[in-house]
């Protein structure tokens, strides 16, 4: 794909920072996990509680990255950072200045291989970064354009999910190959908790097992795969019409259908039945499954720390607990290169 340049670097015309900012947030599929690969929509929402930070420093020579795997010149980072690199020389070339000296760290709250979309959070705290250096407008449309440089050499082909809620202010309606977009929402009491099972999902291994349900079992998949989309269709509605109560419901119902597809594990329903014991409005597995994360719903703050207890109590490796509060029900379009 081709990238316009906004322009060869000139220093009268272009003013570069010293120093900029770009981030991002981790992600979770709230509703639709495994039906989206078969054309049925899917919900995911950004969580800010677990972000990332690209900081960009200015220097007089080389361009050096410092990150939680790999810390040296850039040029020298090895294969498993390929989409990180091919993305830093793309932003160079669109900006204008391929040999701009400069040290970048990135910083992650994100655990990686959970299903929390910690490759496409990079990306966009990136480019953001990179944008802000320079001072020049980022909409929404060329940030994920250029967040999938990155996805596609990390994932092969990717949904262009995760770029989209890592980048976004609420949650993303998603059916692959035909709609991407913002919803809005109105929740205001209502929390999410997110435990971490501490075991690497494995999404290669789960998609690759639904498939072979799908082709071998028809009868028994396809009408589970039909009933994950229209709950995702259901909460939509709920999520616009402020019904938590429905929300917790679809929210068991989704797990019940994923663990009928064999990508639950014995964790993730216990951590289902202790968030439920704990007045969870509604719980399941999050992303691919046979690993990774749960998420609760809890109608209040005070309930989301009791789930999150419980949960560390019966050995979450970490939990977050997400407030819808402070989400932006806003869909304009705007300069996306603005510090999050």
């Amino acid at each position: 794909m081709n990238y316009d340049k906004i322009g060869m670097f000139e220093s009268e015309r272009i003013r570069l920072k010293e120093n900029a900012l770009g981030k991002s947030n981790a992600k979770i599929i709230w509703f639709g996990e495994h039906s989206v690969v078969y054309g049925k929509p899917s919900i995911a929402m950004p969580l800010y509680s677990v972000d990332v930070t690209a900081e960009i420093e200015r220097t007089a020579a080389g361009q050096q990255i410092k990150c939680r795997y790999f810390d040296g010149p850039i040029n020298e980072m090895t294969d498993n950072l390929k989409g990180v690199r091919v993305l830093i020389g793309t932003l160079l070339d669109v900006l204008g200045n391929r040999d701009l000296p400069f040290m970048l760290r990135i910083t992650s709250k994100i655990p990686s291989e959970r299903g929390m979309g910690s490759s496409a959070a990079t990306s966009v705290a990136l480019i953001r970064a990179f944008y802000h250096l320079f001072e020049v407008p980022l909409s929404r449309g060329r940030l994920l354009e250029l967040a999938n440089v990155e996805e596609k050499i990390t994932h092969g082909n990717p949904s262009g999910l995760d770029a989209a809620t890592a980048s976004s202010d609420m949650p993303i309606w998603l059916i692959k190959n035909e709609i991407n977009e913002q919803i809005s929402f109105h929740l205001s009491r209502p929390c999410l908790v997110i435990a971490d099972s501490g075991i690497k999902g494995k999404t290669g291994q789960a998609v690759s097992l639904v498939h072979d349900n799908v082709v071998d079992e028809p009868d028994l998949a396809i009408p589970l795969i039909n009933q994950l989309g229209e709950i995702a269709t259901l909460a939509r509605h709920a999520l616009a019409t402020s019904n938590e109560s429905l929300l917790g419901t679809l929210m068991n119902q989704s797990q019940d259908h994923l663990a009928e597809l064999g990508v639950s594990t014995s964790t993730l329903d216990l951590f289902c039945r202790i968030a439920r014991a704990h007045h969870a409005l509604g719980a399941k597995l999050t992303g691919s499954g046979l690993g990774g994360c749960m998420i609760a719903l809890a109608a209040n703050h005070a309930d989301a720390q009791k789930i999150s207890t419980a949960l560390r109590q019966a050995g979450a490796t970490q939990t977050w607990i997400q407030s819808f509060r402070n989400y932006d029900i806003s869909t304009g379009e705007k300069n996306d290169n603005l510090v999050k």
